[in-house]
């Protein structure tokens, strides 16, 4: 179904992986396609409980591939602003998921590669991954992935790494906390594996409106009408039908309706 990218179900997991490894799975208008595609399809797929976003290859993802690059230079403007829609509607289709979307980085991420990642929930990398801002090298700017960076990074890393384009390690990427894990390559999937059981686990809708939450309240400031929106939310849960089954299910000491 899809040419730059599979797609593969395991139980309540669905894995989708970046499969162009000849050019370092840097990514044109088709991936960007697919990957859009893929993720609102799944976001609705009530027999999914959680992604994971992999990559076939020596690196998880390079960027732009050089090819497409090659068109952008002629573009017009109102062309490249439909080529960077486009770019901004996959990242919104990973960040707005109903689905908990685990990545897991098995080589190095530059450029847009790590507005993938920075897009997605959960984030394990291997421990000899290595990550890149490199726009402003070809005299650009990590625009369009610049709202899912900083959030991830935080702004003062952001100001250096887009600034500077160094490269830096998955132990630095793990101090700013742009990734959440760091492991040896021979313990990445089981990493992964752990984390994802941790998320299938728990109420499909909870996790969702959690993933609401964290985008809604992050970042604001703690006003009267803050406030009022989350006691409206826990009020709205807590008359759920899974936040109704949570409760008696904890109360009478046995598992929940989810777990099936």
């Amino acid at each position: 179904m899809y040419q730059t990218l599979t797609l593969t179900r395991d139980n309540k997991v669905a894995t989708v992986t970046l499969n162009r490894p000849d050019v370092r799975n840097a990514f044109n208008e088709t991936t960007i396609a697919e990957i859009t595609q893929v993720f609102n399809e799944l976001s609705g797929d009530t027999s999914i409980r959680a992604i994971v976003l992999a990559a076939n290859g020596p690196a998880f993802c390079a960027g732009a591939d050089l090819n497409w690059m090659k068109k952008m230079a002629d573009y017009t403007h109102a062309e490249n602003v439909a080529d960077a829609g486009a770019l901004a509607a996959m990242l919104s289709a990973i960040y707005t998921c109903a689905k908990p979307v685990v990545a897991q980085i098995q080589g190095d991420c530059y450029a847009g590669g790590m507005g993938l990642v920075a897009a997605c929930d959960v984030i394990v990398s291997v421990d000899t991954a290595q990550f890149c801002l490199s726009e402003v090298k070809l005299g650009l700017i990590p625009a369009t992935i610049s709202p899912y960076v900083i959030k991830a990074m935080g702004e003062n890393a952001a100001r250096r790494y887009f600034l500077t384009a160094e490269r830096f390690d998955a132990a630095q990427a793990l101090r700013m906390g742009f990734v959440h894990e760091v492991v040896a390559a021979d313990a990445l999937q089981s990493k992964v594996a752990e984390i994802v059981k941790a998320l299938v686990t728990n109420s499909p809708n909870a996790v969702a409106q959690a993933k609401v939450l964290v985008c809604d309240v992050g970042g604001r400031e703690i006003t009267p009408d803050l406030i009022a929106n989350t006691v409206e939310g826990i009020a709205m849960i807590r008359a759920s039908d899974e936040g109704r089954e949570g409760v008696r299910s904890f109360l009478e000491k046995r598992k929940p309706s989810w777990l099936g």
